[in-house]
């Protein structure tokens, strides 16, 4: 089984290295990954051609990097193109600002695929950290209470540990261009309330995030993502209001509240 990692770039060189080791390091090693760059003006794409060279050359044990450079229409353009390039049996997100919070993240999701055929997806947890202390999880994102239903309040499964088989993307299509700050919503309402997959939650810490990015930054930007996530669930056909998409906020405050508590 081969695992394809799409991460999509653009002016990213403070970040990359790090998403690029934590791929180079996972255990499981039969793994493409998939640099789509948006056409960055800094160094992004120089870091990652000689990582390239100087990792993958000598030490590759199967996995392949495949850097593509140009214009796209936004993130999820760039998903969409990555999506498009990959060769694995099964594909997954990482965030050029993210990385892997162990190196056995893609080996589990792999046993997990391999162990259930007819399983079409998995996902498990995340946690978000500031950028000047990498070691302090300042919100722990559980996936684990997830059901299809919660998506009319707003909740979805945490996109970075998101992993489907390749042929869900080649019958149920790729990210809708028409949802700009949500479109991996519109993506779980698609697939979970109208093609029904076959799914499972892994309790385990998939991805660090350092906090920000274009759907949590900001009050206006926090306006936009309502409008694409109500947006998501009136196309397919789901019933939901302020309320309900409101009440996803009192979720993340428990979130902070638990992760302080615990950590």
């Amino acid at each position: 089984m081969k695992i394809s990692v799409i991460t999509a770039t653009w002016n990213s060189e403070k970040t990359i290295g790090d998403t690029l080791r934590s791929v180079f390091n996972q255990s499981f090693t039969d793994v493409e990954h998939i640099i789509k760059d948006g056409g960055s003006k800094d160094d992004t794409l120089e870091i990652c051609k000689n990582f390239e060279q100087k990792y993958y050359k000598d030490e590759c044990k199967g996995r392949t990097i495949n850097i593509l450079s140009d214009k796209d229409k936004g993130i999820y353009d760039a998903m969409n193109q990555g999506v498009k390039a990959a060769t694995g049996d099964v594909i997954g997100i990482l965030n050029s600002d993210d990385f892997y919070t162990s190196d056995d993240v893609l080996a589990r999701v792999a046993e997990e695929f391999e162990k259930n055929p007819e399983l079409e997806a998995v996902y498990g947890d995340i946690h978000f950290v500031k950028d000047e202390n990498l070691k302090k999880c300042t919100r722990y994102f559980s996936s684990r209470y997830f059901r299809p239903w919660a998506l009319r309040f707003g909740f979805m499964p945490a996109h970075p540990s998101f992993y489907v088989r390749r042929e869900v993307y080649d019958k149920y299509g790729l990210y809708d261009l028409d949802f700009r700050t949500s479109s991996d919503f519109e993506m779980m309402v698609r697939l979970f309330v109208k093609e029904k997959i076959r799914s499972k939650y892994i309790n385990k810490d998939f991805v660090t995030m350092r906090a920000g990015g274009e759907s949590t930054a900001g009050l206006e930007a926090k306006r936009k993502v309502n409008r694409d996530i109500a947006g998501s669930l009136k196309k397919h056909g789901v019933y939901s209001n302020q309320l309900f998409q409101s009440l996803r906020y009192f979720w993340r405050i428990g979130e902070i509240v638990y992760t302080k508590i615990k950590y």
